[in-house]
């Protein structure tokens, strides 16, 4: 065997990549991938992942409304309550629709609020990242600073919010399963899913 054929297969795979990330954003002509899912998806996780992957700025909208607060989520629950926080949210999330093409990261419940999903339906695509129970339990444990989660039944929490807001993230664009894989495994589902959904699946081969 050529010493010289793995090295060829991985430049290979490589440039495959790279023609499928360019015409993944050709095709989005400055749209923004908006991904929604609540806290444990893995939105920030697979979002910097696939930012990265196609080669456009990745932003999370809790991170801007924490630098523009110059407060943690967690506190301007505490000072202010969840109902200005929300308020603040869908300002962020609108201001950063407008900065064209890049993956952004939304907070749980942003897609809960109209005028943020209308204006994510007008510009953006909206890629829900499904994820259940046990996943999202595991993955939140890891973190003290999920402000919903702190009383005395995160679990029954979760499985409220899961109950109330999944029937509003369906509504999403495309949906992809965040579970048991690896956020790697879960890029690639993404890239798939907007593949397919940007009429692109007879060129990814």
């Amino acid at each position: 065997m050529n010493r010289h054929q793995p090295a060829a297969g991985a430049a290979s795979g490589h440039a495959h990549r790279e023609r499928r990330a360019a015409r993944i954003v050709d095709a989005l002509h400055a749209r923004p991938i908006v991904l929604i899912g609540l806290m444990g998806a893995g939105k920030s996780s697979v979002g910097k992942r696939l930012a990265a992957r196609l080669g456009i700025p990745f932003s999370d909208a809790d991170t801007e409304i924490e630098l523009a607060a110059k407060m943690s989520i967690k506190e301007i629950f505490e000072s202010h309550g969840e109902a200005y926080f929300r308020d603040g949210e869908r300002r962020v999330v609108a201001r950063m629709l407008k900065e064209g093409c890049r993956v952004l990261a939304t907070g749980g419940g942003a897609f809960m609020n109209e005028m943020t999903r209308e204006a994510i339906a007008n510009v953006g695509i909206s890629v829900w990242l499904n994820a259940e129970l046990d996943v999202l339990m595991r993955r939140v444990r890891r973190r003290g600073d999920r402000p919903l989660l702190q009383g005395a039944d995160p679990e029954g929490t979760m499985r409220r919010l899961m109950d109330v807001r999944y029937p509003t993230y369906a509504e999403a664009d495309i949906t992809v399963t965040s579970g048991e894989t690896s956020h790697e495994d879960v890029l690639e589902d993404v890239i798939l899913a907007l593949e397919n959904y940007l009429g692109l699946k007879e060129d990814a081969a």
